[in-house]
């Protein structure tokens, strides 16, 4: 991948992608900073030796820019940058909700955006990223995007009306899963576990059947069976969250987060 790539909008997830793509040996002299706030760029450039400037200046200079701002704030940083960008440059953005023809009214013509659902394992090159192509975009450009992306975790492309379901599992995902954990751990504090203890079995035993999960490819139903013994202990906490209506739960936190997105776009 050629050119230079300007990040604007480096909150988690942009300095997220920044620093897997330097762990990935691309050269600082390859980014471009762009920021409005100048101890933010002072931070990031001695970080990461990386060049700022201001953001319009950033996308003047790039081939490729990455969004990293907050869907409420993308509109603003759009009208902020589009008279310096071109036909030929191609725009990734990060925010939630936003759809890839609200970004292309904003932008000049012939300037290819793709719309990407990031997760935060990225931090650990573990990331989750669902990418769809604006209507501008053709495969050189997808290829492009998926080599930026693939520093940091695993790649897939998916059609742009499953972007808010794929935010509301892998986008939001980690937080049920953190949220879960914390529960777990709480309850064995509760249960009588010192706190450091807990921790360490839950953690672990989330590393292991995520392990599983990956690498068996054996579906999430039958391995659950497989550590449910017939009026066991499993069985008597399953059927606990069974009543308590967990799964349903779930569901509808999900949805929830769905229609977030979905007015985050009719929002913008």
């Amino acid at each position: 991948m050629a050119g230079k790539t300007a990040f604007i909008g480096v909150g988690v997830m942009g300095e997220t992608i920044l620093a897997g793509l330097i762990r990935a040996g691309r050269p600082a002299s390859d980014f471009i900073v762009g920021v409005r706030r100048p101890e933010r760029g002072a931070e990031l450039a001695e970080k990461y030796g990386v060049t700022v400037l201001a953001n319009r200046e950033a996308a003047a200079q790039a081939d490729t820019v990455v969004l990293g701002t907050k869907p409420q704030d993308l509109a603003a940083v759009l009208q902020e940058i589009a008279p310096a960008m071109r036909a030929g440059q191609l725009l990734v953005s990060l925010a939630a909700g936003i759809t890839t023809s609200f970004i292309e009214t904003h932008v000049p013509g012939g300037v290819a955006v793709v719309r990407v659902m990031p997760n935060t394992p990225a931090l650990l090159d573990q990331g989750m990223h669902a990418l769809s192509a604006g209507s501008r975009c053709d495969e050189a450009h997808l290829v492009e995007a998926e080599a930026l992306l693939g520093a940091t975790g695993k790649v897939v492309r998916i059609a742009e009306k499953l972007q808010n379901a794929a935010t509301a599992v892998s986008g939001s995902g980690p937080a049920y899963i953190f949220y879960v954990v914390e529960a777990m751990i709480d309850a064995g504090v509760m249960l009588g576990l010192p706190r450091p203890l807990a921790t360490e079995l839950a953690v672990q035993t989330l590393y292991g059947s995520a392990t599983m999960l990956r690498d068996l490819g054996t579906h999430p139903t039958i391995l659950r069976e497989q550590v449910t013994s017939p009026g066991g202990t499993t069985a008597a906490a399953l059927r606990y969250l069974e009543d308590h209506k967990v799964k349903a739960a779930f569901l509808s936190a999900m949805e929830a987060c769905r229609d977030r997105a979905q007015e985050l776009a009719a929002g913008s």
